[in-house]
């Protein structure tokens, strides 16, 4: 008997995607598509086949299928950087106004510069304390104008109420849909956008 099952990509699944060689079975043949995941996001994910009978129970999986030459396997969004001119200010306002936690596996020290990598869900954040060849005046006052971020939440009416609190500005989604946008103290523009 054969059947199916849909796995998301993870990090323990990606070498079997990049060198995986394909066996043949009577299953249909490998489908990818965009989908709403677990944890919010919309992502790739990929069929792993597997395939059981009496004697034996052999999981199979086959390559990702490209579509061109430039289809290199993109998994995920690893992390932003972003420039800051005073790290520890930085982190008071992602650590202690959006409750973001520190990766602390990463080389905050083995950098030419300082810095620190936040967590924001499995991906991070990586402030450093670098000079910004931005302009930090004359930005647009929305941030859905300017180059930003975008980190998926539950709940827009609770972070709002956080920043209402805290005194930090901030716009609604101008599409009306439950987003918010705000600016960290270097003017990075941020998005929070609600996902069910």
């Amino acid at each position: 008997m054969a059947f199916s099952l849909l796995i998301t990509p993870t990090l323990s699944t990606l070498p079997d995607k990049l060198n995986c060689s394909s066996v043949a079975t009577k299953t249909p043949p490998l489908k990818t598509s965009w989908q709403l995941l677990p944890n919010g996001r919309r992502g790739h994910s990929s069929a792993i086949k597997a395939k059981t009978s009496t004697d034996e129970n052999i999981f199979v999986t086959e390559p990702i299928p490209q579509d061109d030459d430039t289809d290199y396997g993109v998994v995920s969004m690893h992390h932003v950087g972003v420039l800051c001119e005073n790290l520890e200010r930085s982190l008071h306002f992602y650590q202690n106004l959006l409750g973001l936690k520190i990766n602390e596996a990463r080389p905050h020290d083995k950098l030419p510069y300082r810095g620190a990598w936040l967590w924001v869900g499995s991906e991070m954040i990586h402030l450093m304390e670098l000079p910004n060849p931005d302009p930090l005046n004359g930005r647009p006052e929305h941030g859905g104008r300017d180059r930003h971020a975008c980190i998926a939440i539950r709940d827009v009416l609770k972070l709002k109420a956080v920043l209402d609190k805290a005194g930090h500005p901030y716009t609604l989604s101008r599409s009306g849909r439950p987003a918010i946008f705000t600016r960290d103290p270097d003017a990075n523009a941020l998005e929070f956008t609600q996902v069910e």
